[in-house]
């Protein structure tokens, strides 16, 4: 009884993640924010691991949705769009690389004092007003509409607006997509470069997290994951697969026609009901 209660726990779990992992509304912040009213009964070692490892069946989603468009391989493509294709995964790299040297040299300091309530309900607040202040601009032009159009500097730039993500609650889609509409990307091509982008950067997370557990199985500072632990791993990251399916489908249509002002307010009232809620709960 108490591996089925996990495992529906995961299913849970998996759904808050496959949905905001891809809106501008911070998955790392809902998940630390999940984890203060749903507590999966798992060792801390595998909780850290798990809250990053979970983001691989989102990315998996990322894959299937748009194979055709990330496989340089496909014979249906010509010379000329595999180039673009290969120019378009060096994009994504160069894209990569601040928030991997930063997240490398401080991933253990920012897990020791960035992972708490009150830095994600700032960052949800700033964020959402940064949102609502971009959306004011109503006729704002972009000189970038299609990824394929992202030149390198400007995937560097994007990238650079990624380590802002690094903070808990800030969000990865919403730095990335933020950061490419200032630099004059249109959102559909900004919200579709921010997709592509995640792969190598939870894909890297990820490794670096699964490496780090095992470094403290080996020196007896964590125990072997147990059969529940699996268990409530495999599900996450399938639930997470599959909610992100639906996500990223509607993520896409929305932002054609619609700004990100909805997500803006969500963030501000979210922000100030977490602060209020914990204020209370500890006078």
């Amino acid at each position: 009884m108490t591996t089925i209660i996990e495992l529906l726990k995961a299913v849970l779990f998996g759904i808050v993640e496959g949905i905001t992992e891809w809106l501008p509304i911070s998955s790392t912040g809902h998940m630390i924010l999940l984890d203060e009213f749903v507590k999966l009964h798992v060792s801390e070692a595998f909780y850290e691991m798990f809250q990053v490892v979970i983001q691989l069946g989102a990315i998996a989603a990322v894959l299937v949705l748009f194979f055709r468009k990330l496989n340089p391989f496909s014979a249906k493509k010509d010379k000329v769009q595999k180039k673009n294709t290969w120019n378009l995964w060096l994009k994504v790299i160069v894209a990569v690389l601040p928030s991997a040297a930063i997240g490398l040299v401080l991933d253990d300091w920012m897990d020791e004092h960035l992972y708490n309530y009150v830095v994600v309900a700032i960052a949800l607040v700033i964020y959402g007003v940064a949102f609502l202040f971009l959306e004011k601009n109503k006729d704002r032009t972009f000189a970038i509409a299609s990824v394929e159009a992202i030149d390198y500097k400007t995937a560097l730039l994007i990238g650079a607006f990624q380590c802002l993500a690094l903070i808990p609650g800030t969000s990865r889609s919403g730095s990335t997509i933020l950061g490419a509409i200032l630099l004059g990307v249109a959102r559909p091509a900004g919200a579709e470069f921010s997709f592509f982008l995640a792969i190598p950067t939870m894909l890297g997370a990820s490794a670096l997290k699964v490496v780090k557990y095992g470094m403290d199985i080996m020196e007896g500072a964590a125990a072997m994951p147990s059969g529940t632990e699996i268990g409530v791993l495999l599900v996450g990251c399938v639930v997470s697969f599959l909610v992100s399916l639906l996500v990223i489908k509607g993520l896409m249509e929305y932002v054609r026609n619609h700004s990100f002002k909805a997500f803006g307010i969500y963030r501000i009232v979210l922000g100030i009901v977490v602060l209020g809620y914990f204020v209370i709960t500890t006078l």
